[in-house]
């Protein structure tokens, strides 16, 4: 998933947010339902937001969901620019574009 850093917020690309789809995936609809519960700002059709108070949870998650095989890596890492420096709390979940 795309990602930046702003003012201490991690902004994962809209088009990179996993969508809910009514009647499929239960792991994947899950996923949705987990990041848009810690973000702090989920707008319909915009990036979402997380603080970075939650950064912590946010990686433990998405190793979570990684680690049930249900999941890919494009799914689950967040790709950042080269010249980002990747804070530690995402380092684990994290990779370079």
């Amino acid at each position: 998933m795309k990602a930046y850093i702003r003012d201490n917020i991690l902004y994962i690309n809209k088009e990179d947010i996993p969508e809910y789809q009514k009647g499929k995936s239960v792991v994947r609809n899950n996923y949705f339902w987990a990041l848009k519960s810690i973000s702090d700002y989920a707008p319909f059709n915009g990036d979402w937001e997380f603080c970075s108070e939650i950064w912590i949870a946010l990686g433990r998650m998405l190793l979570f969901f990684y680690n049930s095989g249900y999941l890919g890596d494009r799914e689950t890492m967040l790709e950042f620019e080269d010249d980002v420096l990747i804070p530690d709390e995402l380092r684990a979940v994290s990779t370079k574009l």
